[in-house]
């Protein structure tokens, strides 16, 4: 398994000013107090006192983001501005603002998305601000589909990414101020053309999702001056309590550990974490904070809080002392009610949140008389973050335009029940019945023959173990070909003549890494013009081998962009009678080309 770690190498400190150096970014103040900062370090991170006023741009300056192929063109800014963080004290927070190049063609000023990240990790270096200049925040592709929408979307850091800081993870109200308070301090950025009372809406998923939601409770009381129009909050660690012993022991320990640090630090006294931790703890707490979330995965999973606890106490008993249980109690959602319409989504094989205590939120807000719908993916937590995006940027899109939402709170539909593959093993990701479409392009004929509807590929992704062992199914299928120019219609069966096999991998840039085989037998089972067909039964002689090579970013899981190309030899045709030599000079030999995809299954709504 790959277990590099090029994330922080590129952000530690020297590679990270050399980085900053060549983009060479001016920098701007928005207070007069603030002096002229260099680009050749990080001192732009350094938080300036907190102004009076929360949504203040303290500081600013131009930025250069890359999100990958495909992302269209767009300026952006990174700023420090003022927020609150979870106790009431007046904080400073890093954020990025996006606008794209092309101008705005609806109506009414730029609709602005507030896009909530879920888990980078607590190092600095984590930070959605630096990931992006880098090229290397897992998010990219949701943050690139929004602005190709037309939005501008604004990108907080959460508290915690300024120098010598560490960030409050998973401290719900401070995050969800931290969203709101972004929407005023992007419309001060000087030349990024956005209006303070714009609709806007905030998109989130996982940490994320929890933020997204937390600012829809506060939004009220917070912030009211936003001009809210929807949220769409997915993969929810609702209930705090129920989330904690579902990680516990279990492939997403790290997010655990990563949340009880974020606890502490907002709340030093009612966590004291010095006092709590064993050698081991602490150990385990200084790997967590110099780590970004897929440095950490591999390394804490299925480790139990009481490895780390003094008398190695469990984590039930941990989470029973009064002042740790009231802390973690308060991050749980649904006491508020959220005023605009509520998008929440979840993936039913979800293996870090679970889907019931999402389910139990929707309840509690159906009860508020919220308006809110509940879009329930197959899949298991990553792969559903980004094939939820774009039923998520279509809903928020009608939002966004003035429709009415639809609501879902009086559904007689049962609830989704959890599919997820059991905690304490390896990190499995199961594909299981993934629709499978490809084409098999023939070099001599110089033609394309495409796999039928109904093809679907299962699979079990081994994360851990970086190996991968699949099936596929393809329908009996009938291929429009031309053979000297005349067409016929050829009956065609591609049968596994093995499973197919190979290695999987996760580096900690968050890119996954496929190399293997899959091995099928191609069967002529007729040939002719529409219904006269010629029974022939011919089949390859030996199985054709497809390689099967994919290395791009997580998100591809997701949005439909894991494809497979490559080329294979077709060996000699067998049991074709008289035709043989016809369809081996027709379908044999090297530099046949082929591409496959391979998508999750439709979500459903509940």
């Amino acid at each position: 398994m790959t277990r590099s770690n090029p994330l922080l190498a590129g952000l530690r400190k020297p590679a990270l000013l050399g980085l900053l150096a060549g983009l060479a970014l001016p920098v701007q103040t928005a207070i007069a107090a603030a002096p002229p900062l260099s680009v050749v370090d990080l001192s732009f991170y350094t938080a300036p006192a907190p102004s009076a006023n929360k949504g203040d741009l303290l500081r600013y300056r131009t930025a250069v983001v890359n999100l990958g192929n495909g992302a269209p063109a767009a300026q952006a800014w990174n700023v420090l501005y003022r927020s609150t963080d979870a106790v009431g004290q007046p904080n400073v927070v890093s954020g990025t603002v996006i606008v794209p190049a092309t101008s705005w063609s609806g109506t009414g000023a730029r609709p602005m998305i507030g896009y909530a990240v879920g888990t980078h990790g607590l190092a600095q270096g984590c930070a959605p601000s630096l990931q992006m200049a880098r090229g290397s925040d897992y998010e990219a592709a949701n943050i690139a589909a929004a602005l190709k929408a037309g939005y501008a979307v604004l990108v907080s850091d959460y508290p915690g990414y300024t120098t010598g800081s560490t960030p409050t993870y998973l401290v719900g109200k401070a995050q969800g101020q931290a969203v709101l308070d972004l929407f005023r301090a992007a419309s001060l950025v000087p030349g990024a053309g956005l209006s303070a009372s714009a609709k806007a809406a905030i998109w989130g998923y996982s940490q994320g999702g929890q933020s997204a939601a937390w600012a829809g409770e506060l939004k009220s009381s917070y912030a009211p001056g936003v001009n809210l129009v929807g949220i769409a909050a997915g993969g929810t660690p609702a209930d705090f309590i129920t989330t904690a012993n579902y990680l516990d022991g279990s492939t997403g320990a790290s997010f655990l550990l990563q949340g009880i640090i974020g606890l502490a630090t907002q709340y030093p006294a009612q966590i004291p974490l010095d006092t709590l931790t064993n050698s081991a703890g602490q150990a385990a707490i200084a790997q967590g904070k110099q780590g970004c979330v897929f440095d950490n995965l591999f390394p804490l999973m299925n480790h139990q809080v009481a490895e780390y606890t003094l008398g190695n106490k469990p984590l039930p008993e941990f989470l029973a002392q009064p002042a740790i249980n009231q802390v973690v109690t308060a991050q749980n959602l649904g006491n508020g009610r959220i005023s605009v319409p509520l998008l929440q989504y979840h993936g039913r094989a979800d293996e870090f949140i679970p889907i019931a205590q999402h389910v139990a939120l929707k309840r509690k807000y159906c009860s508020k008389f919220m308006s809110t719908t509940f879009h329930v993916y197959p899949s298991e937590h990553i792969v559903t973050q980004f094939q939820a995006a774009p039923g998520v940027l279509s809903w928020v899109g009608d939002r966004l335009a003035g429709k009415s939402a639809p609501s879902t709170c009086l559904t007689l539909k049962a609830a989704p029940t959890s599919t997820a593959n059991p905690a304490g093993g390896d990190f499995v990701v199961s594909l299981k019945s993934w629709p499978l479409s490809g084409v098999l392009n023939l070099k001599t004929l110089a033609q394309s023959v495409a796999l039928p509807a109904g093809s679907t590929f299962t699979a079990d992704t081994n994360i851990t173990q970086g190996s991968i062992a699949g099936s596929m199914s393809v329908p009996t299928f009938t291929g429009n070909i031309k053979v000297a120019g005349l067409p016929a219609d050829v009956k065609m069966m591609v049968t596994e003549a093995a499973p197919t096999t190979g290695t999987a991998t996760l580096d900690t840039d968050g890119n996954l890494h496929v190399h293997g085989t899959a091995a099928v037998n191609i069967q002529i089972v007729s040939a002719g013009v529409s219904l006269l067909q010629l029974p022939i039964g011919c089949k390859t002689s030996a199985p054709v081998l497809l390689p099967i090579d994919f290395d791009g970013p997580v998100s591809s899981l997701g949005n439909g962009n894991l494809v497979f190309n490559g080329a294979t030899t077709f060996p000699p045709m067998k049991d074709c009678g008289l035709y043989t030599a016809l369809f081996t000079s027709l379908m044999s030999g090297p530099g046949q080309t082929f591409s496959i995809s391979v998508r999750p299954p439709a979500p459903t709504t509940w």
